[in-house]
């Protein structure tokens, strides 16, 4: 082993890319690693725990959900949560990030609130917004846009600001107008790294989207989860587990495709 290891440090180097077939094979090696590692753990003491089932029974469970109990409808719900809110929370942050971002006094205005709203965890709201917004879908999506665009306004107005200074000197210089030099300098150049800042919220949302789901849902991967824990079904909520990883890696490679379609001088970049 020390030997493994000390082979494995020798390939190691600093920002040096990595080939996609290599970079494929040990992304497969590493699922692998971790299935084998809970299969071994569940089945311990011989026969795998109802409290901690293994992946073949969470396999089963998801069999079981899509084939015999409608399962599909939940996890249309929950796609439609999260294509809602998270709709919402970029139309709101995405104007305001690129305004904050290219001028300071917008900044200097907006910042004050959007730090203070960024560090409030997004749950201590549900009481709030139970009383205002009632238990439906409602609820649920202004949970899950409140969970995302401070976030995502704070983090979008950083990648405008590092749009290279010479780029707007020197529009300036040409005598573009500040409306010109916004849509066709600053958004520009600010695209690649807003569209990569998206992709990087979406994420977030899917860990907002149990929480959103747990009050008063009759639909959902949330709601499944919670009718499971009445009933100490836990493979049903591990397989809940599994599809929202699923899913949330689906939409990250659909955002990798679009950025990668969009962007093409980026790649010739090597970026």
């Amino acid at each position: 082993m020390p030997g493994l290891m000390a082979a494995v440090w020798e390939q190691l180097d600093f920002k040096q890319p990595v080939a996609p077939g290599i970079k494929f094979v040990l992304g497969v090696v590493a699922w692998v690693a971790f299935v084998l590692a809970w299969h071994f753990a569940a089945t311990a003491d011989g026969t795998p725990s109802p409290l901690f089932p293994g992946p073949l029974q969470v396999l089963e469970a998801l069999r079981e959900l899509f084939m015999e109990r409608g399962f599909s409808s939940d996890v249309l719900g929950s796609l439609r949560r999260i294509g809602i809110s998270f709709g919402l929370a970029v139309a709101i942050a995405v104007p305001l990030g690129v305004l904050m971002g290219a001028f300071p006094l917008v900044a200097a205005f907006f910042n004050p609130l959007v730090s203070a709203f960024r560090y409030l965890p997004a749950p201590a709201f549900i009481p709030l917004l139970l009383m205002w917004l009632g238990t439906g879908d409602e609820q649920k999506i202004a949970l899950l846009v409140l969970g995302v665009v401070w976030f995502l306004i704070t983090l979008v107005s950083d990648v405008v600001r590092q749009v290279p200074t010479d780029f707007i000197e020197t529009s300036k210089t040409l005598g573009a107008s500040r409306k010109v030099i916004l849509w066709t300098v600053v958004v520009p150049a600010a695209l690649p790294g807003i569209v990569d800042t998206c992709r990087q919220m979406l994420a977030v949302s899917w860990t907002y989207l149990v929480i959103a789901e747990i009050v008063a849902a009759t639909d959902g991967i949330g709601a499944m989860m919670m009718r499971a824990r009445r009933f100490v079904h836990v493979d049903d909520i591990m397989a809940g587990i599994v599809v929202i990883g699923v899913l949330g890696l689906l939409c990250d490679l659909a955002f990798r495709g679009v950025h990668w379609l969009a962007f093409p001088y980026l790649r010739q970049r090597g970026r």
